[in-house]
């Protein structure tokens, strides 16, 4: 199955909820948060208390995106204030195994992200311990980048290794996504797509129906 996950990082902090229903009832199946804190990236965003606020605003899988120092501190936290999904990186936990069972033992899915620069055998070892795999095709702490062209060729690899070891683990890609690129990306192997200035700039609910356009004349070639 082919996701849309709209990064709130790209809405109207003013009108969140209206942006998230707006990309909802457009048919995105994901909210996908940015959880930042001015240490592993630059910037600050915004954290447990958003998150709960916005709990109660939707149905949509929340997909949280842990770009923080030694997420373990917060795993407990931030599953509590609704998180379906916790993506953690691979460079900011010490003990990257024990990180993702404890996000399992939390009841929540786990991931574990990448930087592009990151090559895949940091989590080579623990891809039988996650749903995802998130691949940073900018680096992390800032919306509005250029799409890193390489992180196209990180993909397919991780589709392949993923094939070869039988498992059919969701790889995300995050970062300069746009309806130019989003096919790429689909055909490398990528199946959640994390869009945010691609979305809420301008109409964000037909934002997401042009993305969903993408994605079922990629899935109706294959057939």
């Amino acid at each position: 199955m082919i996701v849309l996950a709209p990064s709130l990082l790209g809405a109207d902090f003013k009108h969140l909820e209206q942006d998230i229903k707006a990309v909802e009832q457009a048919g995105a199946m994901y909210l996908h948060l940015d959880v930042m804190d001015g240490a592993f990236v630059p910037s600050i965003s915004f954290g447990m208390p958003v998150i709960k606020a916005l709990r109660s605003c939707t149905d949509m899988v929340f997909d949280v995106h842990m770009m923080v120092e030694e997420p373990a501190r917060y795993v407990d936290a931030v599953r509590a204030c609704g998180a379906d999904l916790i993506c953690v990186h691979a460079e900011a936990c010490r003990h990257l195994d024990s990180t993702l069972r404890q996000i399992r033992a939390a009841g929540a899915k786990a991931g574990v992200a990448l930087n592009p620069a990151t090559p895949l055998s940091a989590v080579e070892l623990v891809l039988p311990m996650v749903d995802m795999v998130l691949v940073m095709s900018v680096n992390p702490g800032f919306g509005g980048q250029q799409f890193i062209p390489y992180t196209v060729d990180k993909v397919k690899a991780l589709r392949q290794k993923l094939d070869e070891l039988g498992l059919n683990t969701d790889i995300q890609v995050d970062g300069g996504v746009t309806l130019t690129n989003a096919e790429q990306l689909l055909e490398a192997g990528a199946n959640v797509i994390v869009a945010g200035t691609s979305v809420f700039k301008g109409d964000a609910g037909e934002n997401v129906r042009k993305f969903l356009d993408v994605f079922d004349r990629y899935e109706r070639g294959l057939e």
